[in-house]
């Protein structure tokens, strides 16, 4: 469950969102950056992290789960 991760997809968001809003591309993210409890946008690396680990041996008894990678911004327990 990834939450905001700085992708190229993301990028198109904040600047269709800066354009709507008249902001700068910079007003976007920080936008977004508030909401998270971390304070930033997580990186691709981050969630390819948490991919590798479930795909490799050390995770062979894990089934059936949602894990969120999103600095805290789900603020529930799933």
């Amino acid at each position: 469950m990834p939450g905001y991760t700085r992708t190229d997809r993301v990028e198109q968001l904040a600047r269709a969102a800066s354009e709507k809003t008249g902001s700068s591309l910079e007003d976007a993210y920080a936008k977004w950056e508030r909401e998270i409890p971390l304070g930033r946008l997580g990186e691709p690396r981050e969630f390819a992290a948490l991919a590798a680990f479930l795909a490799s041996e050390r995770a062979s008894y894990i089934t059936g789960s949602s894990i969120a990678v999103d600095g805290g911004w789900i603020r529930s327990i799933l």
